[in-house]
């Protein structure tokens, strides 16, 4: 039984959750317990946990991280600093008079929030808010507006730059170092959080381009479903006001780490600083929310290095277990070699995405399957770009996906939950197609960064 105390903490951790556990508390606690009854038993080594001060430590001094809670301030003054409001009205002025006019200005305003904030939740509500009201006054069909927001709420996970990126970059060049390690590399490869940005860049861009073609196709062979809107002329001004400060933002902050000149820890500054510039310059932003805005980036920070405290502690432990040793000797076996491997890890993340966040998935998954997948063969860039739109999926299926609980949240009551359901289905499609691309066409994640940052 002790061979398998590994896979038995995944079960207990899992249970906890599902019993409305906190996530941090329940994988540090779960691995603790573990710990504390295979000492008992004489399954566990003890000396192994002396090492939880020096991962600690290493949490606290890695420079990749530090970058997150910058990217969370960035994202939080754009968002609390009526800037997306801006982009949104300007955007439905100059696109509104096409056939599903706003359906394509909810989509590009969607791209740019994602690039900025990041997180799937506030750039869901935040269009859910905006953007749904405006769609059903203009007699937009409720159930390809609803779509059309929870679809491009999820682009955060794929469109850099953002924190899922981030996370997911240091984890799997860790990942990568260790899986190296383990095949006797002692001179390893790196693989960076700017790799990973450059890596998302034309997946994301194609994902965008689906997004725009179906609205596009589905306002010329359904008209009513997504009308033209009689709207006021835009301004140049008001192109310039509004469009322009947000988009050289993020062009500098992702161009900046793209052409070598920033890290990302380096750019997440120059963002979150041009995010203050902005909000100061939009006069929309006063004291107390500037405050609000401090109070509210400290609790994502918490959440996310103490998820990230509990994350290193449990994978400790499952390793103490010869946990990682059973994994890879379960993938050795599996029919399919390498090919049926990743396909395993793909649906299980899929899966989890139904119950965990992206960061508990990163911080728990990735580091027990990505070095065995990676001495395997698998490509670390395209692991990673294949698992970030696999959570952005895995959040708008149904029944469980996240974005559609958030939209759900902030929906008027006139919309049903099924409306709500039937919408995200062609983008769904849209997402898994591009999953086959990806797996047909690897390059499509690989190129930009090999051109980039050359080995």
């Amino acid at each position: 039984m002790a061979e398998y105390a590994g896979l038995l903490m995944f079960v207990a951790a899992f249970v906890f959750l599902l019993l409305g556990y906190p996530v941090a508390i329940t994988l540090a606690g779960t691995a603790l317990l573990a710990a504390g009854i295979g000492i008992i038993t004489g399954d566990f080594n003890p000396a192994l946990l002396s090492a939880t001060p020096n991962r600690l430590f290493g949490i606290m001094t890695n420079q990749t991280l530090m970058a997150v809670p910058l990217f969370i301030l960035m994202g939080v003054i754009l968002e609390r600093s009526k800037i997306a409001e801006r982009l949104l009205e300007t955007m439905s002025k100059l696109f509104g008079h096409l056939p599903g006019g706003l359906g394509i200005a909810v989509t590009v305003v969607g791209m740019l929030m994602a690039a900025s904030t990041g997180i799937v939740g506030a750039t869901v509500v935040t269009m859910g808010l905006m953007a749904l009201p405006s769609m059903l006054k203009a007699n937009y069909d409720p159930v390809l507006a609803t779509g059309t927001i929870c679809a491009t709420g999820t682009l955060g996970q794929i469109i850099p730059p953002s924190i899922a990126l981030v996370l997911l970059g240091d984890v799997l060049g860790n990942a990568y170092q260790q899986a190296q390690l383990n095949m006797g590399i002692f001179n390893p490869q790196t693989v960076s959080v700017g790799d990973l940005f450059a890596g998302a860049i034309l997946p994301g861009l194609c994902l965008v381009t689906f997004y725009l073609l179906y609205i596009m196709g589905t306002a010329i062979l359904s008209p009513h479903r997504a009308p033209p809107v009689a709207t006021a002329a835009v301004t140049l001004q008001e192109i310039v006001y509004s469009i322009l400060p947000p988009l050289l933002l993020i062009l500098s902050v992702l161009g900046s780490i793209l052409t070598g000149i920033a890290t990302p820890t380096e750019a997440a500054g120059v963002g979150a600083l041009g995010a203050f510039i902005l909000a100061l310059w939009s006069r929309h932003v006063d004291g107390p929310q500037f405050m609000d805005i401090g109070r509210s980036t400290t609790r994502t920070t918490a959440m996310v290095f103490f998820i990230l405290v509990g994350a290193s502690l449990f994978s400790l432990v499952f390793r103490g277990f010869g946990g990682d040793e059973l994994v890879q000797a379960l993938f050795a076996e599996m029919p399919g070699g390498v090919i049926g491997a990743t396909a395993i890890v793909m649906l299980v993340i899929f899966l989890l995405g139904f119950i965990l966040d992206f960061i508990e998935i990163t911080f728990v998954v990735i580091p027990i399957v990505g070095p065995i997948l990676m001495a395997m063969g698998v490509d670390p860039i395209w692991l990673g770009i294949m698992i970030a739109v696999n959570l952005q999926t895995s959040f708008l299926t149904p029944p469980f996906g996240f974005a559609l609980f958030y939209l759900r949240g902030v929906a008027p009551l006139s919309i049903s939950t099924l409306q709500i359901y039937r919408g995200v289905v062609p983008f769904i499609m849209m997402q898994i197609l591009l999953l086959v691309l990806l797996t047909w066409q690897p390059g499509l994640a690989t190129w930009l960064p090999s051109v980039l940052f050359p080995k």
